[in-house]
C-alpha cells in the first residue's frame, strides 16, 4: 500500500495506481496550461476593431460644463499623474459662430500666459491658477470668449501654435496643460 492512494467510495475500496496518479497531475497541469494561455492570449475575436487613442488609454476625461454663462463648456483630460489638458467642449458656442474660431490671445489678466517658460523638476516659474482664472481669450468673426482654468493647479504650458494658427482649434487641439496641485 506504500506505492498507492486509497479511496474510500460507497464503502468500497479503490486504488489508484502511481500511473493513474501522474495522469491526474499532468492533466491538472494542462487544465493550468490552458487557463493561463486563455488569460495571455485572448481570443482575437474579442478584441475591438481599433485600438483606443494614447488619449483614451492614458487620460480620464471630464466635461466641465459652465453654469453662469450657458454654451461656453470645457473638457479637461486628467493623467494619473496628475497632470491635466484643458479644452473646448464642442459644444462650446465658439464653434457655432459663423467662421469658427479666428484668433487666439494668451494675454489675460495681469500677464501674458504664452511669454513664461517652466524649468526643473518642481517646474519653477510656473503661474498658480484657481478654477475660474481666465487662460486665454478666443475671438471669432462676431464675438471673443474668456478660457477658464476649470482645475486649480499650476500652469506649465500653453499651445503656442494657436497664436499663429488659431484654426487648429477648430479641430481637435488642447489649449493648455496643467499640473493639479
Amino acid at each position: 500500500m506504500n506505492d498507492h492512494n486509497v479511496y474510500q467510495t460507497n464503502n468500497s475500496e479503490t486504488e489508484e495506481t502511481p500511473e493513474q496518479a501522474q495522469q491526474e497531475r499532468e492533466k491538472e497541469m494542462q487544465d493550468d496550461e490552458e487557463e493561463l494561455h486563455k488569460l495571455l492570449l485572448p481570443n482575437v475575436h474579442d478584441l475591438p476593431l481599433t485600438p483606443p487613442s494614447a488619449i483614451d488609454f492614458n487620460f480620464v476625461a471630464y466635461f466641465a460644463p459652465d453654469f453662469l454663462k450657458p454654451g461656453h463648456d470645457q473638457y479637461v483630460y486628467r493623467h494619473a499623474n496628475g497632470l491635466c489638458v484643458i479644452g473646448l467642449a464642442p459644444t462650446h458656442v465658439a464653434f457655432k459662430d459663423e467662421g469658427g474660431i479666428t484668433a487666439v490671445d494668451f494675454n489675460v489678466g495681469k500677464s501674458d500666459r504664452s511669454g513664461f517658460k517652466v524649468t526643473g523638476k518642481r517646474k519653477k516659474n510656473a503661474q498658480h491658477f484657481e478654477s475660474n482664472t481666465a487662460v486665454c481669450k478666443v475671438c471669432t468673426n462676431n464675438d471673443s470668449y474668456i478660457v477658464r482654468c476649470c482645475v486649480k493647479g499650476s500652469l506649465l504650458e500653453v499651445n503656442n501654435r494657436l497664436i499663429k494658427q488659431p484654426g487648429l482649434l477648430n479641430s481637435s487641439v488642447r489649449i493648455t496643460e496643467l499640473l493639479m496641485s
